[in-house]
Protein backbone atom coordinates (compact mmCIF):
# COMPACT_ATOMS: atom_id res chain seq x y z
CA UNK A 1 0.00 0.00 0.00
CA UNK A 2 1.29 3.18 -1.05
CA UNK A 3 1.01 6.82 0.70
CA UNK A 4 -1.21 9.14 -0.95
CA UNK A 5 -0.04 12.44 -1.96
CA UNK A 6 -1.27 14.09 0.29
CA UNK A 7 0.16 11.76 3.32
CA UNK A 8 3.23 12.12 0.97
CA UNK A 9 2.81 16.07 1.44
CA UNK A 10 2.59 15.92 5.23
CA UNK A 11 5.29 14.26 5.90
CA UNK A 12 7.55 15.66 3.02
CA UNK A 13 11.24 16.56 4.55
CA UNK A 14 12.95 18.47 2.03
CA UNK A 15 14.39 18.48 -1.45
CA UNK A 16 17.82 17.09 -1.97
CA UNK A 17 18.77 19.43 -3.37
CA UNK A 18 18.29 21.90 -0.75
CA UNK A 19 20.03 19.17 1.59
CA UNK A 20 23.03 19.64 -0.13
CA UNK A 21 22.94 23.29 -0.48
CA UNK A 22 22.20 23.52 3.83
CA UNK A 23 25.53 21.01 4.75
CA UNK A 24 27.74 23.59 2.13
CA UNK A 25 28.70 25.77 5.43
CA UNK A 26 29.32 29.53 4.78
CA UNK A 27 32.62 30.62 6.38
CA UNK A 28 32.41 33.45 8.39
CA UNK A 29 35.89 33.21 10.21
CA UNK A 30 39.00 30.45 10.54
CA UNK A 31 36.97 28.20 12.57
CA UNK A 32 33.19 29.43 12.55
CA UNK A 33 30.63 28.67 10.22
CA UNK A 34 26.66 29.14 9.16
CA UNK A 35 24.46 27.07 7.99
CA UNK A 36 20.49 27.33 6.48
CA UNK A 37 18.37 24.41 7.24
CA UNK A 38 15.83 21.68 4.73
CA UNK A 39 12.53 23.40 4.57
CA UNK A 40 9.76 21.31 4.63
CA UNK A 41 5.45 21.68 5.44
CA UNK A 42 5.79 19.88 8.73
CA UNK A 43 6.83 20.87 12.42
CA UNK A 44 9.77 23.90 12.94
CA UNK A 45 12.30 21.48 13.98
CA UNK A 46 15.52 20.76 12.23
CA UNK A 47 16.15 17.27 11.73
CA UNK A 48 19.10 16.29 13.96
CA UNK A 49 20.35 14.59 10.72
CA UNK A 50 20.92 17.42 9.22
CA UNK A 51 22.49 19.46 12.46
CA UNK A 52 24.90 16.14 12.57
CA UNK A 53 25.78 16.38 8.75
CA UNK A 54 26.51 20.14 8.83
CA UNK A 55 29.24 19.39 12.03
CA UNK A 56 30.93 16.96 10.13
CA UNK A 57 31.18 19.35 7.61
CA UNK A 58 32.27 22.66 10.07
CA UNK A 59 34.84 20.05 11.50
CA UNK A 60 36.51 19.08 8.40
CA UNK A 61 36.58 22.39 7.53
CA UNK A 62 38.34 23.96 10.17
CA UNK A 63 41.73 25.52 9.34
CA UNK A 64 43.99 22.90 11.31
CA UNK A 65 42.17 20.05 9.74
CA UNK A 66 43.50 20.40 6.04
CA UNK A 67 44.46 17.09 4.85
CA UNK A 68 42.39 15.37 6.75
CA UNK A 69 38.89 13.15 7.07
CA UNK A 70 36.52 12.97 9.63
CA UNK A 71 36.81 9.54 11.02
CA UNK A 72 33.45 9.65 14.20
CA UNK A 73 31.39 12.72 15.05
CA UNK A 74 29.13 12.45 17.98
CA UNK A 75 26.50 15.02 18.50
CA UNK A 76 24.23 15.49 21.77
CA UNK A 77 20.99 17.48 21.11
CA UNK A 78 20.11 20.03 24.09
CA UNK A 79 17.57 21.93 22.29
CA UNK A 80 15.54 22.34 19.03
CA UNK A 81 16.81 24.62 16.44
CA UNK A 82 14.14 26.54 14.14
CA UNK A 83 14.12 25.78 9.96
CA UNK A 84 13.52 29.78 9.64
CA UNK A 85 16.65 31.28 10.75
CA UNK A 86 20.21 30.45 10.37
CA UNK A 87 22.07 28.27 12.23
CA UNK A 88 25.84 28.92 13.21
CA UNK A 89 28.95 26.24 14.22
CA UNK A 90 32.08 27.08 15.92
CA UNK A 91 34.65 24.75 15.94
CA UNK A 92 37.82 24.53 18.82
CA UNK A 93 40.32 22.32 18.18
CA UNK A 94 41.78 20.41 21.19
CA UNK A 95 44.23 19.15 19.21
CA UNK A 96 45.82 18.97 16.04
CA UNK A 97 48.84 16.88 14.92
CA UNK A 98 50.02 15.44 11.53
CA UNK A 99 47.94 12.58 11.08
CA UNK A 100 45.27 13.37 13.58
CA UNK A 101 42.92 16.17 15.04
CA UNK A 102 40.24 16.61 17.33
CA UNK A 103 37.54 19.56 18.16
CA UNK A 104 34.38 20.35 18.99
CA UNK A 105 31.76 22.18 17.20
CA UNK A 106 29.25 24.21 19.27
CA UNK A 107 25.81 24.42 17.88
CA UNK A 108 23.72 27.97 18.24
CA UNK A 109 20.73 29.68 16.53
CA UNK A 110 20.12 33.39 17.95
CA UNK A 111 23.08 33.18 21.06
CA UNK A 112 20.89 30.14 22.01
CA UNK A 113 22.90 27.01 22.34
CA UNK A 114 20.95 23.89 20.57
CA UNK A 115 23.62 21.42 20.23
CA UNK A 116 27.18 20.12 20.80
CA UNK A 117 29.50 17.49 18.99
CA UNK A 118 32.67 16.06 18.80
CA UNK A 119 34.98 14.91 15.99
CA UNK A 120 38.17 12.71 15.23
CA UNK A 121 39.70 13.68 12.24
CA UNK A 122 42.59 11.21 10.43
CA UNK A 123 44.50 10.53 7.46
CA UNK A 124 44.42 6.85 6.18
CA UNK A 125 47.69 4.71 7.24
CA UNK A 126 48.10 1.35 5.85
CA UNK A 127 46.69 -2.00 6.65
CA UNK A 128 48.47 -3.75 9.31
CA UNK A 129 45.02 -5.53 10.19
CA UNK A 130 41.80 -6.22 8.12
CA UNK A 131 38.07 -7.31 8.64
CA UNK A 132 34.74 -5.63 8.56
CA UNK A 133 30.80 -7.12 8.97
CA UNK A 134 29.36 -8.78 6.09
CA UNK A 135 26.60 -6.71 4.55
CA UNK A 136 23.53 -8.39 5.12
CA UNK A 137 22.04 -11.37 2.71
CA UNK A 138 18.69 -8.98 1.60
CA UNK A 139 16.81 -8.48 -1.54
CA UNK A 140 18.90 -5.80 -3.95
CA UNK A 141 17.70 -2.49 -4.63
CA UNK A 142 16.00 -3.48 -7.71
CA UNK A 143 13.88 -6.45 -6.78
CA UNK A 144 12.06 -4.10 -4.29
CA UNK A 145 9.12 -1.57 -4.44
CA UNK A 146 9.51 1.94 -4.33
CA UNK A 147 8.94 3.59 -1.09
CA UNK A 148 7.31 7.23 -0.76
CA UNK A 149 10.03 9.18 0.39
CA UNK A 150 9.56 12.11 2.38
CA UNK A 151 12.72 13.83 0.18
CA UNK A 152 11.75 14.44 -3.08
CA UNK A 153 15.21 13.72 -5.20
CA UNK A 154 16.10 10.63 -2.44
CA UNK A 155 15.02 7.08 -3.29
CA UNK A 156 14.25 3.92 -0.73
CA UNK A 157 13.72 0.19 -0.87
CA UNK A 158 13.19 -1.34 2.17
CA UNK A 159 14.09 -5.04 2.66
CA UNK A 160 12.77 -8.05 4.65
CA UNK A 161 9.09 -7.71 3.98
CA UNK A 162 9.00 -4.21 6.23
CA UNK A 163 6.48 -1.85 4.92
CA UNK A 164 7.13 2.06 5.64
CA UNK A 165 4.46 2.75 3.86
CA UNK A 166 2.05 1.59 6.60
CA UNK A 167 2.58 4.46 8.19
CA UNK A 168 2.95 6.62 5.84
CA UNK A 169 6.36 7.82 6.19
CA UNK A 170 9.94 6.05 6.39
CA UNK A 171 10.87 4.72 9.85
CA UNK A 172 7.27 3.91 10.82
CA UNK A 173 6.14 0.66 11.74
CA UNK A 174 2.02 -0.15 10.88
CA UNK A 175 -0.17 -2.87 10.70
CA UNK A 176 1.47 -3.87 7.51
CA UNK A 177 4.35 -4.80 9.39
CA UNK A 178 2.86 -7.77 11.62
CA UNK A 179 4.31 -10.17 9.98
CA UNK A 180 7.63 -8.91 11.26
CA UNK A 181 6.37 -8.20 15.11
CA UNK A 182 9.46 -9.14 16.60
CA UNK A 183 11.81 -7.82 14.47
CA UNK A 184 13.71 -4.58 16.09
CA UNK A 185 16.02 -5.36 12.13
CA UNK A 186 15.27 -2.84 9.66
CA UNK A 187 17.01 -2.61 5.98
CA UNK A 188 16.66 0.34 3.87
CA UNK A 189 18.21 0.71 0.73
CA UNK A 190 19.09 4.81 -0.53
CA UNK A 191 20.53 6.91 -2.96
CA UNK A 192 20.88 10.25 -3.72
CA UNK A 193 21.47 10.66 -7.57
CA UNK A 194 21.24 14.56 -7.30
CA UNK A 195 23.87 14.52 -5.16
CA UNK A 196 26.50 13.29 -7.25
CA UNK A 197 27.84 16.69 -7.93
CA UNK A 198 28.20 18.02 -4.34
CA UNK A 199 29.38 15.21 -3.14
CA UNK A 200 32.53 14.44 -5.56
CA UNK A 201 33.73 18.04 -4.92
CA UNK A 202 34.26 17.61 -1.50
CA UNK A 203 34.36 14.37 0.65
CA UNK A 204 32.90 15.88 3.68
CA UNK A 205 30.14 16.55 1.43
CA UNK A 206 29.66 12.94 0.71
CA UNK A 207 29.85 12.08 4.55
CA UNK A 208 27.30 14.45 5.81
CA UNK A 209 24.92 13.02 3.72
CA UNK A 210 25.45 9.37 4.93
CA UNK A 211 25.19 10.63 8.26
CA UNK A 212 21.97 12.41 7.15
CA UNK A 213 20.59 9.11 5.79
CA UNK A 214 21.59 7.35 9.05
CA UNK A 215 19.64 8.88 11.72
CA UNK A 216 15.92 8.95 10.11
CA UNK A 217 15.41 4.87 10.37
CA UNK A 218 16.17 3.85 13.95
CA UNK A 219 13.20 4.89 15.90
CA UNK A 220 11.16 3.20 13.53
CA UNK A 221 13.17 -0.36 14.30
CA UNK A 222 12.64 0.26 17.49
CA UNK A 223 8.84 1.17 17.11
CA UNK A 224 8.04 -2.42 14.49
CA UNK A 225 7.28 -4.61 17.64
CA UNK A 226 4.89 -2.27 18.39
CA UNK A 227 2.35 -2.17 16.01
CA UNK A 228 -0.28 -0.18 18.38
CA UNK A 229 2.14 2.98 17.41
CA UNK A 230 2.97 4.49 14.24
CA UNK A 231 5.39 6.70 13.43
CA UNK A 232 3.13 8.70 11.63
CA UNK A 233 1.13 9.61 14.85
CA UNK A 234 4.56 10.86 16.19
CA UNK A 235 3.80 14.08 18.08
CA UNK A 236 0.47 14.03 17.84
CA UNK A 237 -0.32 11.13 20.08
CA UNK A 238 3.21 10.46 21.55
CA UNK A 239 6.95 12.47 21.65
CA UNK A 240 9.89 11.50 19.29
CA UNK A 241 13.19 12.37 18.95
CA UNK A 242 16.99 11.95 18.94
CA UNK A 243 18.79 12.74 21.84
CA UNK A 244 22.05 11.70 20.62
CA UNK A 245 23.56 10.16 17.19
CA UNK A 246 27.27 8.94 16.37
CA UNK A 247 28.72 8.17 13.13
CA UNK A 248 31.78 6.23 12.04
CA UNK A 249 33.13 6.50 8.94
CA UNK A 250 35.04 3.21 7.92
CA UNK A 251 35.77 3.61 4.10
CA UNK A 252 34.74 6.19 1.33
CA UNK A 253 31.00 6.08 0.39
CA UNK A 254 28.92 6.96 -3.24
CA UNK A 255 25.71 8.17 -1.96
CA UNK A 256 24.58 9.00 -5.11
CA UNK A 257 24.44 5.19 -5.45
CA UNK A 258 22.77 2.59 -3.42
CA UNK A 259 23.46 2.12 -0.44
CA UNK A 260 22.15 -0.26 2.40
CA UNK A 261 21.26 1.05 6.17
CA UNK A 262 20.90 -2.27 8.49
CA UNK A 263 19.77 -1.22 11.44
CA UNK A 264 18.98 -2.98 14.48
CA UNK A 265 17.13 -1.81 18.46
CA UNK A 266 18.51 -4.14 21.10
CA UNK A 267 16.73 -1.93 23.40
CA UNK A 268 13.70 0.27 24.07
CA UNK A 269 12.28 1.20 27.61
CA UNK A 270 11.63 4.19 30.22
CA UNK A 271 10.47 6.28 27.37
CA UNK A 272 14.25 5.57 25.73
CA UNK A 273 15.85 3.81 22.74
CA UNK A 274 18.91 2.88 21.84
CA UNK A 275 19.16 1.48 17.88
CA UNK A 276 22.63 0.96 15.86
CA UNK A 277 23.50 -0.04 12.48
CA UNK A 278 25.81 0.08 9.73
CA UNK A 279 26.12 1.32 6.39
CA UNK A 280 27.20 -0.74 3.38
CA UNK A 281 28.01 0.19 -0.19
CA UNK A 282 25.96 -1.50 -3.21
CA UNK A 283 29.82 -3.64 -3.74
CA UNK A 284 29.52 -5.08 -0.03
CA UNK A 285 32.30 -2.74 1.83
CA UNK A 286 30.80 -1.53 5.24
CA UNK A 287 31.49 2.04 4.88
CA UNK A 288 29.73 3.48 8.54
CA UNK A 289 28.64 2.13 11.65
CA UNK A 290 26.03 4.33 13.43
CA UNK A 291 24.06 4.94 16.76
CA UNK A 292 21.67 6.45 18.21
CA UNK A 293 20.08 7.66 21.81
CA UNK A 294 16.44 8.74 20.90
CA UNK A 295 13.00 9.24 23.11
CA UNK A 296 9.46 7.43 22.75
CA UNK A 297 7.32 8.62 25.63
CA UNK A 298 3.47 9.59 25.72
CA UNK A 299 3.05 13.21 26.24
CA UNK A 300 1.65 13.00 29.69
CA UNK A 301 4.89 11.79 31.21
CA UNK A 302 6.37 15.59 30.18
CA UNK A 303 5.74 17.95 33.58
CA UNK A 304 2.74 19.65 32.85
CA UNK A 305 1.73 18.11 29.31
CA UNK A 306 -2.11 17.69 28.89
CA UNK A 307 -1.68 15.19 25.30
CA UNK A 308 -1.79 16.35 21.77
CA UNK A 309 0.79 18.29 19.50
CA UNK A 310 3.33 19.90 20.86
CA UNK A 311 4.92 22.88 19.29
CA UNK A 312 8.95 22.77 20.26
CA UNK A 313 10.28 19.64 21.78
CA UNK A 314 13.21 20.12 24.47
CA UNK A 315 14.59 17.79 22.15
CA UNK A 316 14.89 17.24 18.16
Amino acid sequence: MRATSREAWRYRMGIVADLASALDLERLGANRFRGDSVDSPERDVVFGGQLIGQCAVAAARGEPAAGKRVKTVHALFARTASKAHPIDFEVEFLHAGRTMASATVTVTQGGRLCARAMALLTTADDDLIRHAAPMPDVEPPEALEPVTDPYVGRELRVAGGADLNGSSTPGGAGPSAAASADSTELSVWTRMPGAAPASSAEPAIAQAMLAHASAGFLIGAAMRPHPELTIADAHDKFSTGILGHSVTFHEEADVSDWILLAHESPYAGRGRSYGRGHAFARDGRLVASFAQDAIIRSFATRPGAEGGRRGKASVL
